[in-house]
């Protein structure tokens, strides 16, 4: 009896986590179609690298400052307006990002469609994960990783159709295919309107600010999912202007290759481990993928052969998959310290995105515009992560003694 029950709970959520799938599917379409038309932007509108990269940092600037706000927002407004603001935010910077350069400085205007979607996304990234850590659900770490997994096959589909779309009707016909995508957030409106959501009740009250920041096991954790953020976004938001400019592969094989690749092994990643978590240790996965990490990057790097690049991406795919998502699960299990961790743990991760692509256009504006050496530059990132890694390991086995 209390079987079917917990059945019936469970499908009573169907579309809630539908809607919450989708929500990453958004987030990853936001991140990830834009970087596509770098190249193509430099040309239309005439911008620098340096001006690229004020793109790729200002995306992330804003998404970890709505993470901040949302610490306070959350408290206010509940999480059901929060994602349907969020989901509005990211439907209209879409189409500005369309209108605002051809009625005002280009740039200028490319600045503000940016601000406008990564806002949508920075509220996404806060609110949809408690609310999957809100249903039912007899594996939480799994179902985290499964949700995770969603923003890959989104980031598969943008890249995917975008090259394909690009392929019969030419990059400059872009727009078209920037409000097709702009569907997709407007439509998930109505999902996310009429689904259940007790995130409020289940998620339980946020523990105060002073008293996460006492902790520091939470500490290391924000660290952990910084420098994985920093990891992930550093490579797939260069990939496809890395595999233009450097590799010799033309844009429709780099695109698939390259930041599809990387992908694919990511969402492959996510998938594994929400099938053979339960059989797994969270904390030494983590720690093994971190180390896969480095040298992924090392591999895409500095391999003097296109087609091993275009492997070291899969690899680096295949390694970060897992840490995002396990650094949530961890603090839930860890920690529990209700919206307020996931808002922090959310900043911490946009920080690290916001870091990564920076250090890496910075690094190859220095060295000539070679990409090839910004990425290099962020193996540190890796290298940091291993630490953390270790040190939360550490202290887990401390504090379990005790």
């Amino acid at each position: 009896m209390r079987h079917n029950k917990n059945n019936s709970l469970i499908h009573s959520y169907t579309l809630t986590k539908t809607a919450s799938y989708i929500g990453y599917v958004v987030q990853a379409i936001t991140i990830n179609f834009t970087p596509l038309l770098f190249v193509c932007f430099m040309g239309q509108y005439s911008l620098s690298m340096r001006e690229i990269s004020a793109l790729v940092t200002l995306t992330f600037v804003f998404q970890f400052s709505i993470d901040f706000l949302s610490v306070f927002l959350l408290r206010r407004v509940g999480y059901r307006a929060l994602v349907l603001a969020a989901h509005a935010l990211s439907c209209a910077g879409l189409v500005l990002l369309c209108v605002l350069p051809e009625i005002m400085d280009s740039f200028l205007g490319l600045c503000i469609a940016v601000g406008v979607y990564s806002s949508g996304s920075g509220f996404i990234e806060v609110v949809v994960s408690p609310i999957i850590e809100s249903c039912p659900s007899r594996n939480k770490a799994a179902q985290m990783s499964f949700l995770h997994s969603f923003y890959c096959w989104g980031q598969v589909a943008a890249v995917g159709i975008s090259t394909l779309y690009f392929a019969f009707f030419g990059v400059e016909a872009w727009k078209t295919m920037t409000f097709i995508w702009a569907c997709i957030p407007l439509l998930n409106i109505l999902l996310f309107s009429l689904c259940p959501l007790d995130v409020d009740v289940t998620i339980g009250t946020s523990k105060p600010l002073r008293a996460l920041f006492g902790r520091r096991d939470f500490l290391l954790l924000m660290l952990i999912i910084m420098c994985s953020g920093a990891a992930e976004i550093a490579l797939s938001q260069w990939a496809s202007a890395y595999c233009e400019t450097a590799l010799g592969v033309s844009k429709t094989v780099g695109d698939i290759a390259g930041p599809m690749g990387f992908a694919v092994c990511m969402g492959i990643s996510r998938l594994g481990y929400a099938v053979l978590g339960d059989r797994l240790k969270l904390e030494w996965c983590m720690l093994a993928s971190s180390v896969l990490c480095a040298i992924g990057y090392l591999v895409v790097s500095l391999s003097p052969s296109a087609v091993l690049s275009l492997v070291g991406f899969g690899v680096c795919g295949l390694s970060v998959g897992v840490l995002w998502p396990g650094a949530f699960s961890l603090a839930s299990k860890r920690v529990d310290g209700g919206g307020s961790m996931y808002a922090l743990l959310s900043f911490s991760g946009d920080a690290g995105c916001t870091i990564g692509p920076l250090v890496c256009g910075l690094c190859a504006s220095a060295f000539g515009d070679d990409i090839g050496r910004g990425i290099l530059c962020c193996v540190g990132f890796s290298v940091l992560l291993c630490v953390a890694m270790l040190s939360f390991i550490a202290v887990s086995a401390k504090n379990t003694e005790k």
